[in-house]
């Protein structure tokens, strides 16, 4: 009895296909189409969006906006190929984009953050605060940027590593961009004995920044007293060069003064105490 069952299954399936194979066929021939028109889309949006970023850095558009443009044109070629894929699979244009403008509601209130880190990233495109290449400090992270993409920023560190940083917490935030100006200041504070005498000090200390070839010597140089600590007199002394050579220079400058002060016996006090023992009447 079962198998009796079984085969007249089969015969009523055989018959359904028999007589609805224009419409399988129709199905078939769709979605083939749609798989066809998803990949020629990806692949369009992939070859676009790589054309206009090449475009873009041939006009010597800025990378930050060249990446995030290219960007854009690449999801939205994305969206229209989706559309045009479930178009052809026979679902309603109109009924689909109502069902994702009801979901794109409800994701937004869901995802604000997401939104506003959006928001985020188009005002640092548009006003530039930060550059692909450029030394900043943003987010609570220092390092070089990458990208600048359409939710986050990504950084390099100085110690190798990569930082992604929404958008969102960037703009709202203090932004300090180390590589904007092509010349930078430095600032030393130098502390010496109570016993040396200001003059030579400050002396030696202008002649060590001035003999520095990487100082800029058409912008002031500042040697100063400074504070007069409680275990030592602190001289400030400031100077300019060029941004990329700022670090070295500091460097170089903190081992020329110690050597320097040395020569000239200046001494360079330690954290000291004077204890005095006093003698109690009854002993």
């Amino acid at each position: 009895m079962q198998d009796l069952n079984v085969v007249s299954g089969l015969h009523n399936a055989g018959t359904w296909i028999e007589k609805n194979q224009s419409l399988l066929l129709s199905y078939v021939v769709n979605i083939a189409a749609a798989l066809v028109i998803l990949f020629i889309g990806f692949t369009v949006a992939k070859i676009v969006s790589r054309a206009i970023n090449k475009v873009l850095l041939s006009r010597h558009i800025d990378q930050t906006v060249a990446d995030f443009i290219s960007m854009i044109v690449r999801y939205a070629i994305i969206a229209f190929t989706l559309i045009a894929a479930v178009s052809r699979v026979g679902v309603q244009t109109a009924s689909f984009i109502a069902v994702l403008g009801a979901i794109g509601v409800t994701v937004g209130l869901a995802l604000q953050n997401s939104l506003s880190n959006f928001a985020a990233g188009v005002l640092l495109v548009t006003f530039r605060p930060i550059r692909v290449g450029e030394f900043v400090d943003v987010g609570g992270c220092s390092g070089t940027v990458l990208n600048v993409q359409i939710f986050q920023t990504t950084l390099r560190t100085s110690d190798g590593k990569i930082a992604v940083i929404p958008n969102g917490s960037i703009f709202t935030g203090k932004i300090i961009n180390y590589s904007r100006e092509p010349e930078r200041r430095n600032e030393f504070i130098i502390g010496v004995a109570y016993d040396a005498d200001i003059d030579l000090t400050m002396k030696v200390l202008r002649e060590v920044v001035e003999a520095d070839k990487r100082v800029i010597k058409d912008k002031a140089i500042v040697v100063a007293l400074n504070e007069m600590a409680p275990s030592s007199l602190n001289f400030i002394v400031r100077c300019w060069s060029k941004s990329d050579d700022l670090q070295q220079v500091y460097w170089d400058l903190m081992a020329d003064f110690k050597r320097a002060l040395d020569k000239h016996q200046i001494g360079i006090p330690f954290p000291q105490m004077d204890v005095h023992l006093v003698r109690s009447s009854e002993s």
